[in-house]
């Protein structure tokens, strides 16, 4: 099966602060920054201070978090993470 999009919910203890598909994920993890792309297995894995990155249609949008974690199941990509430097 080929994926196109990922879903990426972006979650702060002030709200969503994203929700929606995309092409690809850059977080920065705290072994080192990784990617993900659609169709990625499932991973679990905390995240240090830095900035995520995503792709829609060719266009990045960027925000930075002080930590936080992420996981990813069934395409889906959730970000728990204080936003902001």
């Amino acid at each position: 099966m080929t994926f196109k999009q990922l879903t990426l919910r972006i979650l702060s203890p002030e709200g969503t602060v994203f929700e929606g598909p995309v092409t690809a994920v850059y977080l920065p993890g705290t072994m080192g920054r990784f990617e993900v792309l659609p169709g990625h297995a499932p991973i679990v894995s905390s995240l240090s201070k830095g900035e995520i990155r995503w792709r829609v249609e060719g266009n990045e949008s960027v925000i930075a978090v002080s930590g936080g974690a992420v996981m990813l199941k069934d395409n889906i990509l959730t970000v728990c993470a204080q936003v902001g430097s």
